[in-house]
């Protein structure tokens, strides 16, 4: 209200009016996407998502798994708390970078806007072999730092939190449905 009132003011006053430029949203996207290329055009770079997220899985999981059991001072036991926490981070931390590569080349492929040097890619192997090419193999660990540090946190709290047993309670309070 302030804002649009300092607006009103200033133009009265006979200041130029400020350009205030539309922000694209997420439905224009999918409207625009829907339009020009079909149901197809919401699932571009499905693949190379894939490519990224099952590998993922792969070094993530059995990772975790045996950095927490490092920690069980009983194998019936639970390993505490922090130890699943510092297992997830770790583990969390060498997925992201394990699988860089395949997150690099799946963020070329859905870019929407491309810069005016920048490539376009017909697909995986194309977009592999370009960026090999034009930018070296260390292009490939671009953003793994970053990712790494963002990821650890992230996968640190959800370990915990199924460790502590929020899902379960949130499950546990949801109305059940009778078959």
């Amino acid at each position: 209200m302030a804002a649009q009132a300092q607006l009103s003011s200033s133009s009265a006053a006979g200041a130029a009016e400020p350009v205030v430029e539309a922000r694209t949203t997420a439905t224009q996207i999918t409207r625009e996407l829907l339009r020009s290329k079909g149901i197809a055009g919401l699932y571009k770079g499905l693949g190379a998502t894939l490519l990224r997220d099952v590998p993922f899985s792969i070094v993530y999981f059995p990772l975790f798994a045996n950095l927490n059991k490092l920690g069980q001072k009983d194998p019936n036991v639970k390993a505490p708390f922090y130890v699943s926490f510092l297992s997830g981070c770790v583990a969390g931390s060498t997925a992201a970078v394990a699988v860089n590569p395949c997150d690099v080349i799946k963020t070329r492929l859905q870019s929407l806007q491309r810069g005016v040097n920048e490539d376009t890619y017909s697909g995986i192997l194309d977009c592999t072999k370009k960026i090999w090419q034009k930018e070296g193999p260390m292009a490939f660990l671009k953003g793994a730092y970053c990712r790494a540090l963002v990821i650890a946190p992230l996968f640190g709290i959800a370990q915990v939190v199924y460790f502590i047993g929020i899902a379960e309670f949130l499950l546990d309070i949801l109305p059940k449905h009778r078959a």
